[in-house]
């Protein structure tokens, strides 16, 4: 019998140590159950049963007050341009970026509009997928322009960066910059625009493969900087051809572009508007406790003295005092005179004027033209660019036979005819004097500098001239030329000349060279107008 009911004890203490166990595991689910599951949450906090009309415990408070998880909207998946144009500028972009940032300066600073003017573009590619293609010809005129807006306010700020710093010891390097950035027009090219790609870089080409002969064996950073920022050009030219061989070709089912757009610049906000990430799920640790109030600091207040001990009003009242003004003056001993005791004197540390810091010397000034060593005439083609140089009276024309690709850099030629057939990207003239250019066409610019007495004629078309520092220009145009922009700083002597009336004679038209400024109340700005002297 005793040994029935011994058997009896274990078997009920077994059956407890089973219940306790099981009890142990509800609670320890209840506390640990994580908040993505409101339904259960609000079950386990209110069981059924006669038990419901208890209090909870904590447990069961906090897990009952956890709010739902809100359930993100899935995110709408980009197309495959938009993707593999990303891929471009963290791949080939923020390689240039990166080698800019190395030099600093004035070239990192430039490459960070450059990036910004890439990340607009994505913007705007972006936007081509999901709108139909605004009629630029109508109404839509001005939602085309505000597209392209922020990609061209990137592009006005590299050559800015340019224009400002004429003088920089990395000016080539901003040249090339600034000359290349045209890259992101392609986007409003309709027919193979993966070519104003590579005459971008021809442009490019002409200021980099300067900086690549002069840091060649130099300095390695400024040669890896040119071949990643010409790098870009070429991957962005594969991009191209691969997705937009023949333009944009924008979305015929879309939305107006404007409502795309618009949708967009919204994106950000309700992204912000986002609830926080959910806590972790069950099994990790418990978060912290939220911190206490912080200290309160027991600040005494302390007499302060008076507004008079401040400022200039302590010193005039300081010398209001009269002879009393002196009173905390200590009387200085003999023996702690330096001008009457030459051991102190010897000894004391106030600097001597003699050890002043010298004023730098003012620095040397460029020879004149007439003492510098004069270099042979040099007339060759190297790669894309065409270099003519130190040309002296040569008595015959000076020929090139130029391409699209192909920029012209004419340095030091005095008194010197030069003749440009074909269409050329780019000319640039610096240092020259009584120099005759003619040309066919170009692709953008006819840039001079520092030169004298120079002579322009133009045969077909040129987008534009750029004249800095110059003593005197004729400028010859043609009917197809004639919508010219010509932009001139710090020049004087400058003639256009234009063919007008029946006869096609030429007509010259002086440039304005004063300006006279003044400051309109009205408008709160200063007004400049040009001189005209009538006569």
């Amino acid at each position: 019998m005793a040994q029935n009911n011994m058997h009896n004890l274990v078997t009920l203490i077994k059956r407890l140590e089973a219940a306790t166990t099981r009890l142990e595991d509800i609670a320890s689910s209840t506390i640990e159950l994580p908040q993505a599951v409101p339904a259960l949450a609000a079950t386990l906090a209110t069981p059924s049963g006669p038990s419901s009309t208890t209090s909870p415990t904590p447990q069961n408070r906090v897990t009952a007050s956890a709010p739902p998880a809100l359930k993100q909207a899935p995110q709408e998946p980009l197309p495959e341009s938009v993707e593999e144009f990303d891929v471009f500028i963290n791949r080939s972009v923020e390689k240039y970026v990166q080698a800019s940032n190395k030099l600093g300066g004035l070239i990192a600073e430039q490459a960070s509009k450059v990036l910004q003017g890439f990340e607009q573009q994505r913007r705007f590619l972006l936007i081509s997928t999901k709108a139909k293609k605004p009629d630029i010809t109508g109404s839509d005129m001005v939602v085309y322009q505000e597209l392209l807006k922020p990609i061209n306010e990137a592009l006005m700020a590299v050559g800015s960066i340019k224009e400002s710093n004429r003088g920089s010891p990395v000016f080539s390097q901003l040249s090339a910059v600034a000359e290349g950035i045209m890259v992101l027009a392609w986007v409003t090219v309709d027919s193979k625009p993966y070519k104003h790609v590579e005459e971008s870089l021809g442009s490019a080409q002409f200021f980099g493969n300067r900086v690549l002969k002069e840091y060649k064996d130099k300095d390695p950073e400024q040669v890896e900087w040119v071949q990643a920022f010409y790098q870009v050009f070429r991957d962005l030219a594969e991009y191209v051809k691969q997705y937009y061989p023949n333009g944009i070709p924008w979305n015929p089912k879309g939305l107006p572009a404007a409502e795309v757009a618009k949708s967009l610049d919204s994106a950000p906000a309700a992204a912000a508007a986002l609830p926080p990430p959910p806590p972790p799920a069950a099994g990790g640790a418990p978060p912290p406790p939220p911190p206490g109030p912080p200290p309160v600091l027991q600040i005494k207040d302390q007499p302060t003295s008076s507004s008079k001990s401040e400022g200039m009003g302590a010193v005039f009242s300081e010398l209001n005092k009269g002879e009393g003004v002196t009173k905390g003056l200590r009387k200085v001993d003999r023996s702690e005179m330096t001008h009457k005791n030459p051991a102190l004197r010897a000894s004391s540390t106030v600097s001597d004027s003699s050890t002043r810091g010298k004023s730098p010397a003012p620095g040397k000034k460029p020879k004149p033209e007439s003492m510098r060593v004069k270099k042979p005439p040099k007339k060759e083609l190297d790669g894309n660019k065409w270099t003519i140089e130190n040309f002296e009276k040569h008595p015959e024309p000076i020929e090139i036979e130029a391409e699209m690709s192909h920029s012209i850099l004419i340095s030091r030629c005095n008194q010197t005819t030069i003749i440009v057939k074909g269409k050329a990207n780019a000319v640039t003239i610096e240092n020259t004097q009584r120099l005759s250019l003619v040309i066919d066409s170009l692709v953008s610019t006819v840039d001079v500098v520092k030169s004298s007495n120079f002579a322009l004629q133009v045969l077909g078309t040129l987008p534009t001239i750029l004249l800095d520092q110059l003593d005197g220009a004729q400028v010859y145009l043609s009917k197809e030329s004639t919508a010219t922009r010509i932009f001139s700083s710090k020049s004087a002597g400058i003639n256009v000349n234009v063919l007008a009336g029946d006869d096609e004679d030429y007509k010259e038209i002086p440039l304005p060279g004063q300006i006279c400024s003044y400051y309109d109340e009205e408008k709160g700005d200063m007004v400049n107008e040009i001189v005209d002297h009538a006569g």
